[in-house]
């Protein structure tokens, strides 16, 4: 399903669910219409105030079914899944329906080795690089990590997403009316990299 985005990985705590809502975020800023559909059982669903995108509670299989059949009648929208940690069922199930799979990875040994073995079993699938550090120094530091464990798998591998406090604001019940300028460019820049992968238009905003 090309407006299906699936954000997995059998490793937990890499950013899937702040990755899943920073990039509904920034597709909303974009003028695109998207639904952030909740999968992880171990999460909560939350509130659709104030948000730029639709939230939605998939974590049955009856429920997911009729989201992505509401889907499919709604072409103009984009779906993306955040499909919690260590269910690789439930990944192979996720990556088989997406368009677009995206496994995220943190600044670590653990996470690059684990996401390795995940990019080697979803050949379509691309790494992104997750809560990547902003500090020069850090910065250098995991980009050599990179060359060291991934260089073969370069290519497929997004821009990273930088580390920004404030997008634990998108993962409260209730977001905040007024979000700072820093989360706002970042989920757009990620929005911009998905919606040019998936050959689909948006509304030019500056940052």
């Amino acid at each position: 399903m090309k407006q299906l985005i699936c954000v997995i990985g059998n490793k937990g705590g890499t950013g899937k669910t702040s990755i899943s809502h920073m990039l509904c975020h920034g597709l909303g800023l974009l003028g695109r219409h998207s639904i952030s559909i909740l999968t992880d059982v171990e999460r909560e669903p939350l509130s659709r105030s104030g948000r730029h995108y639709t939230t939605l509670d998939g974590r049955s299989p009856e429920k997911l079914e009729k989201i992505l059949e509401k889907l499919v009648s709604m072409p103009d929208w984009l779906g993306v899944i955040d499909g919690g940690g260590n269910r690789p069922d439930m990944d192979k199930h996720l990556y088989e329906l997406g368009g677009l799979v995206l496994l995220p990875f943190r600044d670590s040994h653990e996470d690059m080795r684990t996401v390795l073995r995940d990019l080697d079993r979803f050949p379509n699938a691309l790494g992104i690089p997750s809560q990547w550090p902003t500090n020069t120094w850090q910065q250098m530091a995991a980009e050599r990590t990179l060359d060291e464990v991934m260089q073969a798998y370069r290519p497929r591998l997004l821009d990273p997403v930088y580390s920004v406090s404030a997008s634990k604001l998108l993962l409260q019940s209730e977001v905040p009316s007024i979000l700072p300028t820093m989360l706002n460019n970042v989920s757009r820049r990620l929005a911009r990299q998905l919606l040019d992968r998936l050959g689909l238009p948006y509304t030019p905003d500056d940052d």
